[in-house]
């Protein structure tokens, strides 16, 4: 059985704390990189496998060095039955390559209990996923579905890195940020099961800060490291994200 706290804790053990993103956008794929459909239509080009097997070459190249895959569903959808069965050919070519790499469905799924349900079954036991992203603005009662599987990543989007997030989430509740109230309700009530990781963008490092204090050693999944910041070499940015975030 899979673990995905206990994966996750393995590789950070190891010195491993890069997740590495597989939101191939075929767009941007290189043409070297197409694929053939397979049958009588020999000019036609393969999403399923191109965009498969592009993500296949970056597993082998990186599964020796990361702590987790992230897979961002949208870029599959978008292509209809051919990107969700690049998707299942990824997550596949994961567990048969890097067994021992955990994955995340980066699908940002939350709604009512029984819509999550489908939710649940969809990322788990059909996608082979060892967690998900899921929004908190429901409230943990909505999510349990989700939060009741023990062996299960349940990554809460926090304090996102997009320059519009202060919208909502640095409205103060009760004298404080909501993404600092998200931070202590996840920390204090939600993580009963030990399975719960928070979102807080690395382009806002006083609000990781913020977060770190609150959540003592709980995992955060950081992005806007790398193509976020081009201006800064990607080494220091991982160095400084992993020196000042995560150590505690």
């Amino acid at each position: 059985m899979r673990n995905f706290m206990a994966m996750l804790k393995a590789k950070f053990e190891q010195g491993k704390f890069v997740c590495v993103g597989l939101d191939s956008e075929f767009s941007k794929i290189p043409k070297s990189a197409y694929r053939i459909q397979n049958g009588n239509e020999p000019d036609v080009i393969s999403i399923t496998n191109t965009i498969a097997v592009f993500n296949q070459s970056i597993i082998k190249t990186t599964k020796d060095i990361v702590c987790a895959y992230k897979l961002n569903i949208a870029f599959y959808e978008a292509h209809g039955d051919k990107g969700l069965s690049a998707l299942q050919h990824t997550i596949l070519c994961i567990h048969r390559l890097a067994p021992d790499v955990p994955i995340i469905l980066d699908a940002k799924r939350g709604d009512i209990g029984n819509t999550n349900d489908g939710y649940v079954k969809a990322a788990f036991d059909f996608l082979q996923a060892d967690a998900i992203t899921v929004h908190p603005y429901l409230g943990a009662e909505a999510l349990q579905p989700f939060l009741d599987c023990k062996d299960k990543g349940i990554i809460v989007l926090c304090r996102t890195s997009n320059s519009g997030a202060g919208e909502f989430q640095d409205l103060l509740v009760d004298g404080q940020p909501l993404y600092q109230f998200i931070a202590r309700q996840v920390t204090n009530y939600w993580n009963k099961n030990g399975n719960c990781i928070l979102v807080v963008g690395a382009t806002y490092p006083e609000e990781l800060k913020a977060v770190r204090d609150i959540v003592g050693d709980m995992p955060l999944l950081i992005p806007g490291v790398g193509f976020q910041q081009k201006d800064v070499p990607l080494e220091e940015q991982i160095r400084e994200v992993v020196v000042n975030a995560l150590a505690h």
